[in-house]
C-alpha cells in the first residue's frame, strides 16, 4: 500500500507521521520526500477497518492537507521508465562500478555478452570484454571519456565509457563507476580528436591476408600513380577505395564513382569526358564530364573490364597526358585526378581473350590490391556477422538480436558466392522479419547450394567408363564454378594448369565462353 502526503513544509512533519505508524506497529518499506510538498509512504497492505482510522488521523497532523492512496512510489515509476528506455536504445548498455563489476545491463548488452538468461549484475566486466584493461582504467578515477576498440565475443566494437562523479557536500565529489556503450563504428569525436581515426577501420578483417591487403592500401594510398583492385563481386572493393582516397591528401577533394558496366557505349564517353554546347543535339548545352568534376579528386572506375573497345583508347591516351577533349570541341582540357579501378578477377584473362587492352591494362596496373574471397577468410564471418548484425539493428531501430550457434554454424559453413555483401543482404533481411530476438538457422534464408549443383552419383548402368568420367568431370566442375568463377582461381583450387581448367569449361559448356577479338591499337 502507498500513500501520498501533500502538506507544507515544516520543522519534524515527517517525524510526527513516522510517529503515527510506530504506534499502529505498522512496518515501513519505504518513504520518499519530494521537496514540492509532498511524503510517499510504502508500507504492506492492511485491512480496510484499520485504514479507515489511519488516513484521519493523518490528516489530524499540523500542516497536511491531503492523503490519499497511490499505484506506486516515485522512485517505482522512474525505474520502469528508467528500464524501458534503456532496453528500448539499439545500442548495447551497461553500468560498472568502481572495482568494475557490472550493476546494469540493457537488453541488447544482454544478448550482446551472453547467449544464455543468466544475470550478468555482479560479474567481472573483464570476463566479457577483452582488448582494453577497463578495470585498471577505472582504477586512476578518471574524469574524461575514453573510446577503446574491443573484443567481445570475438567481434570489434568501440567501446565508449563515461565516468561516473556522484556530487557530494562541499564539492566532495565521489568516483561511482562508468557507464559502457558498444559501437560498430567510432562515432564519438572524442576518438577522433585523440588522433585515432583511421580511415581503413571501416574494413573488417581479422585473417591475414585482409590485414595483409589493408597495410599494402595504407602504404598506396598516398601515392597519386594509377590503382587497380581486383576481386569478386561483393567483396568491398569499392569500399576500399574510399579508404585509400579517404587516407590521401586528396580527401578533402571530390571521390566519384562510376559503374562502367551499367554505362551504354552511346553515353558513357559524354559522362566521362564531357560534352560541349550543342554537340550531341542542337539545344544540348556544355556539360563537364566525371573526370573534370572530381579535379583534384578520385575517380573509381567500378568494372573497368566491361568498358567498350573505343573508351578504352580515350581513356589510355587520357593516363598518358592527363589531358583529354569533350565530345564536339577540339581544345583540350587538362586537369589532375587520380584513377582507381576495380576488376573481377578475370580482367587478365579478358586481356588473354583480347576483350581487354592490354596497353591499357599495364597503365591501370601500375599499383594493384587484390581482396580475397569471403571463403577464404572464414574467420572474419563471426566479425563481420556481428558487425552487420547490430546494423542492421540500428537502422531498423530495434534492440539487438543474438546470433544463436546454429546460426553461426550455418553462417560459417556457407560458401558466400555473393561474399561480404550477400552476408549484409541476408542478415538485413532475416533480422528485418524476425518476430523475436534470436536468429537461429531457421530464420536464415540462404539458397539452396543442393538445388544449385547436381548430383554426384553417376549412374553406371549406361554408357562406357570414359562418358561416365566426363559425367563425374562435368559435375564438379559445376558445382566449383559458382564459387570460383575465375578460371585461375579454379585451377589452383583443383591443382591444374589454367589452361587445363579453360579448356574443360569450353568443352563442358560451363561459364561464359568469348571468342578472341582483334585487338586494337591507337598510336598517341
Amino acid at each position: 500500500m502507498r500513500l501520498e502526503i501533500t502538506c507544507d513544509d515544516r520543522l519534524g512533519l515527517a517525524q510526527d507521521v513516522l510517529q503515527i505508524l510506530r504506534d499502529r506497529e505498522i512496518d515501513l518499506r519505504g518513504i520518499e520526500v519530494d521537496p514540492k510538498g509532498k511524503i510517499f509512504l510504502n508500507f504492506p497492505e492492511m485491512e480496510f477497518t484499520e485504514f479507515q482510522h489511519l488516513m484521519p488521523e493523518i490528516r489530524r497532523i499540523p500542516n497536511v492537507k491531503d492523503v490519499k492512496t497511490v499505484a506506486f512510489m516515485p522512485s517505482e515509476r522512474e525505474h520502469y521508465e528508467f528500464s524501458l528506455l534503456l532496453n528500448k536504445l539499439p545500442d548495447p548498455v551497461l553500468s560498472i562500478d568502481a572495482r568494475g563489476q557490472i550493476d546494469i545491463v540493457n537488453e541488447a548488452a544482454h544478448l550482446l555478452l551472453s547467449d544464455t538468461r543468466e544475470p550478468l549484475s555482479g560479474t567481472a566486466i573483464a570476463h566479457w570484454v577483452s582488448g582494453f584493461n577497463v578495470t585498471r582504467w577505472l582504477e586512476r578515477q578518471p574524469t574524461e571519456p575514453h573510446t577503446h576498440q574491443v573484443t567481445i565475443n570475438g567481434a570489434k566494437y568501440f567501446a565508449e565509457l563515461m565516468p561516473i562523479w556522484v556530487a557530494g557536500e562541499e564539492s566532495n565529489d565521489s568516483f561511482a563507476g562508468a557507464v559502457l556503450t558498444c559501437k560498430p563504428q567510432p562515432l564519438s569525436g572524442q576518438w577522433q580528436r585523440g588522433g585515432q581515426h583511421d580511415a581503413f577501420t571501416q574494413i573488417l578483417g581479422e585473417h591475414a591476408s585482409m590485414k595483409r591487403v589493408i597495410n599494402e592500401a595504407r602504404r598506396v594510398a598516398e601515392l597519386s600513380v594509377p590503382l587497380l583492385i581486383t576481386g569478386e563481386t561483393g567483396v568491398g572493393k569499392e569500399l576500399l577505395a574510399r579508404a585509400c582516397h579517404q587516407a590521401s591528401q586528396r580527401a578533402s577533394q571530390p571521390f566519384l564513382a562510376v559503374n562502367c558496366a551499367a554505362l551504354p557505349d552511346n553515353v558513357a564517353e559524354s559522362e566521362l569526358f564531357g560534352h560541349g554546347k550543342g554537340s550531341l543535339g542542337p539545344h544540348t548545352e556544355a556539360k563537364k564530364g566525371i573526370f573534370e568534376q572530381a579535379n583534384g579528386g578520385t575517380v573509381l572506375l567500378d568494372a573497368v573490364g566491361e568498358m567498350s573497345n573505343s573508351l578504352q583508347a580515350k581513356l589510355l591516351r587520357f593516363i598518358q597526358d592527363g589531358k583529354f577533349r569533350r565530345i564536339g570541341e577540339e581544345q583540350e582540357v587538362a586537369v589532375d585526378v587520380r584513377i582507381i579501378c576495380s576488376a573481377r578477377d578475370d580482367l587478365l584473362e579478358r586481356v588473354d581473350a583480347g576483350v581487354f587492352r592490354e596497353d591499357l591494362y599495364y597503365r591501370l596496373n601500375v599499383l594493384s590490391l587484390q581482396l580475397p574471397p569471403l571463403r577464404e577468410r572464414k574467420a572474419d564471418i563471426h566479425l563481420l556477422a556481428e558487425h552487420f548484425c547490430l546494423q542492421a539493428c540500428q537502422r531498423l531501430g530495434r534492440s539487438l538480436v543474438l546470433l544463436t550457434r546454429d546460426c553461426r554454424d550455418l553462417l560459417q559453413r556457407y560458401q558466400w558466392p555473393g561474399n561480404v555483401r550477400q552476408l549484409e543482404n541476408v542478415l538485413f533481411r532475416s533480422i528485418s522479419m524476425l518476430e523475436g530476438d534470436r536468429l537461429t538457422a531457421s530464420d536464415i534464408y540462404l539458397p539452396e547450394t543442393e538445388a544449385l549443383q547436381e548430383n554426384l552419383a553417376v549412374d553406371l548402368e549406361e554408357g562406357s567408363l570414359d562418358e561416365a568420367v566426363k559425367k563425374f568431370e562435368a559435375t564438379i566442375l559445376r558445382r566449383l564454378y559458382p564459387s570460383y568463377p575465375s578460371t585461375r582461381q579454379l585451377a589452383k583450387k583443383l591443382g591444374l594448369s589454367h589452361t587445363a581448367v579453360a579448356n574443360k569449361l569450353r568443352e563442358y559448356g560451363i561459364g561464359k565462353q568469348r571468342k578472341k577479338p582483334r585487338v586494337t591499337t591507337v598510336s598517341k
